[in-house]
Order: C-alpha cells, then sequence, then structure tokens
C-alpha cells in the first residue's frame, strides 16, 4: 500500500518519473533568455500510443441543438466535459511586476483521466476526475494502470452561498445576493482529498458552435505546482475560462500571483508578482482502457461520499475555518487514500471504522 501511496504522491507532485519524455514544443516563450534557465519543468514520463477522437461527441452536438433553452444549454455544456482524455497542462508566467524580475521556470506536465458525473440533480453537477496511467519505462515496457483519485469540480445553478479562499489557510462564507447571481453557475473545486480549492460565479455564453464559461476574479491556495518551488506570494488570483471544443474542452487561467502583509492584507508597496497564463487541454481518446478507474470509483465512491457529506457539514456549520494541508509532517490526502487503497484492495465497506478515520482527519486538519 505504502509503493502504490508513493506513486500518488508522485502523481500530486508533477506526474514525474525517470523517464525523459521527448523534447517538448512549446512557442510562447521568454524568446532572448539565453541557456537552459527556462527550460520547463514537470512531467516527465511517456505514456503509451493512444488514438484521439477525430469526430464532434455526441455531447458537444447536444449542446448545439436548436431550440434549447439558456439554462439547458448551459446543463448540458457542463455534461459535456464527462468523458476520458488526454490530459495535458502548460503555465507560463509572462510580465513581472517588480525590479529585478526574473520569470520562473514554465510548467508542463500530462495525463490520461476519464470524468465521471457523480451526480446530477438537475440545477447541481458533479464531476469527479479520476486519473488512470500507463507509463513506458526505460527498457519499452508497459506499466500501470495506475489511479488516482483527482480533482473535482461542482456546478450550482443560482448559487448564493460560496466559500472563498481568503489567504494564510483560511476560507470564509461569501454570501451572493440573488441578482448577482441571477442567470449564473458557480464552479467550486476541490483537491483530491475533497479538501476545498476554489469557488466562483461565472457565465456560460453561447454562439453557435462556440460555449465558453468565464469566471469572476477567484483566489486560490498556491497549487502544489508551486509550492514544491517556491514560497514567496500567498494567493493565486485569477480568471478561469471552459471552453468547449467538438472533442474535448480546455480550462484557459489568467492568473496574478498576490503578496499578503502580516495582517493578510494585500502587501501594500507590491502586491503582485507576476501574471501567468495557464492552460490545460482536454482531448477525447477511444479505445482507451479507464476500466481500473471505473473498479476504483465503484469500490471507494461510498467512503469519497462520506467524506464528501463531512466537508458539508462543515459548510454548513461553519462561517469561516482554517484548514492546514500538512500537520507534522503528514498531509490531510494520507490516510484518506490508505483508507480508500484498503477498499480498492477488496475491503468490504464499513461506515463507521470510515467515519472515524474521517473525524480523526478533520480533527487534525481543520481549524
Amino acid at each position: 500500500m505504502r509503493a502504490r501511496l508513493l506513486i500518488g504522491a508522485v502523481f500530486l507532485a508533477s506526474l514525474a518519473s525517470h523517464v525523459q519524455a521527448e523534447p517538448r514544443q512549446f512557442t510562447f516563450s521568454w524568446q532572448f533568455e539565453e541557456g537552459d534557465a527556462l527550460r520547463p519543468r514537470g512531467g516527465t514520463t511517456r505514456g503509451t500510443p493512444l488514438t484521439l477522437a477525430t469526430e464532434p461527441s455526441a455531447a458537444w452536438r447536444a449542446v448545439q441543438e436548436p431550440g434549447l433553452s439558456k439554462f439547458e444549454r448551459d446543463r448540458r455544456a457542463i455534461l459535456a466535459m464527462a468523458g476520458g482524455y488526454r490530459t495535458s497542462f502548460d503555465f507560463l508566467e509572462t510580465v513581472g511586476f517588480t525590479p529585478g524580475f526574473t520569470p520562473s521556470r514554465p510548467y508542463q506536465s500530462w495525463g490520461t483521466e476519464y470524468i465521471y458525473v457523480v451526480d446530477d440533480r438537475g440545477t447541481f453537477i458533479r464531476l469527479q476526475h479520476v486519473m488512470v496511467m500507463f507509463i513506458t519505462d526505460r527498457d519499452g515496457k508497459v506499466q500501470g494502470p495506475f489511479v488516482q483519485k483527482h480533482w473535482r469540480q461542482d456546478w450550482s445553478y443560482e448559487d448564493t452561498d460560496l466559500h472563498v479562499f481568503v489567504g494564510r489557510n483560511r476560507w470564509v462564507r461569501h454570501t451572493r445576493t440573488a441578482e448577482e447571481a441571477r442567470g449564473r453557475w458557480s464552479q467550486a473545486v476541490f483537491q483530491v482529498d475533497d479538501s476545498p480549492r476554489y469557488e466562483s460565479l461565472g457565465e456560460w455564453e453561447h454562439y453557435g458552435t462556440y460555449s465558453a464559461w468565464t469566471s469572476d476574479r477567484t483566489a486560490r491556495p498556491l497549487p502544489r505546482r508551486e509550492t514544491t518551488v517556491r514560497s514567496d506570494y500567498h494567493i493565486l488570483e485569477g480568471i478561469n475560462r471552459h471552453t468547449l471544443t467538438p472533442t474535448g474542452w480546455v480550462q484557459e487561467e489568467e492568473n496574478l500571483k498576490l503578496v499578503l502583509d502580516e495582517q493578510g492584507q494585500p502587501a501594500a508597496d507590491a502586491p503582485y508578482l507576476a501574471r501567468e497564463l495557464g492552460v490545460a487541454r482536454y482531448e477525447h481518446v477511444v479505445d482507451f482502457d479507464f476500466s481500473a478507474g471505473d473498479v476504483y470509483w465503484q469500490r471507494t465512491g461510498g467512503f469519497w461520499r462520506d467524506v464528501r457529506a463531512a466537508w458539508d457539514a462543515v459548510y454548513a456549520e461553519r462561517d469561516s475555518f482554517e484548514y492546514l494541508e500538512e500537520v507534522d509532517g503528514q498531509e490531510m490526502f494520507v490516510p484518506l487514500f490508505e483508507h480508500a487503497e484498503r477498499l480498492d484492495a477488496g475491503e468490504p465497506y464499513d461506515a463507521a471504522a470510515a467515519a472515524e478515520v474521517i473525524r480523526a482527519t478533520f480533527a487534525r486538519h481543520l481549524r
């Protein structure tokens, strides 16, 4: 089990491995920087051959259907993000705001993952990402599948009760008026252990074959790709755009790296260090074996449902809370993933035992 958790930690950090990928392509960069100081960092594994979809998906075609209400077209656009994908992640600092600014190394990574529709109640849709990876080692042998519960996104129509990140490990309730939420959807994003990441209202736009959701400005904790290499800012503040394509979807980010003072307010002299652009592409794949992800979710879904219920109780009972991702050298995901690992190995689900694991973990990491 420990070995498989270590594999999970590799996924969480950067999907890095001992296998060096082929040189990666990028055309939007700092052209005049010398040397390899801005060589992209991130995942370096090499996957197995796969086939990308070339025809528009049925879900994408459903969004184009004439005569739909705006609400129904929005719903279909959200549901169209489900399915199996090859994913790629690119992040690049484009502008610096401080004297002597030096851009940090760009970040690139990849994965293969399946996005499940866990819940669809009309005005609420829950999508769960599960990574299923096959890796080609240096001898050309295929290793895997490696399964990793990934991030989750919840979509709520005309949502007025949001929990937003304000820095220093703290989230607060932010109530929006009915008018502010009218016709809009919130997207709440959660980390691999179902702890909160960010939440924001936004609006879908549809023009013919163009469908995209754009968020309000949103505050987020530093992502793992940043916390592993730096600690000189406190909030990633940005705007997200989710855009459908005929064979997948794209998430674009425009982020500002925000520094807080000791009082938790933006630093007066230099609040922002840099602007960063991010692009995550989700490309439909065909004939890829995601069955290990199906099995994982069938065996562990009840446990993760109970974890979500515990978080729902926190949101209902508290107007603010602090979440400590790491306590005494152990991250929150570890005991939860260990329990899920036993279930994935075939251990019957014991709700009482799971409740104790969840209770102890929350007591350790929530304030």
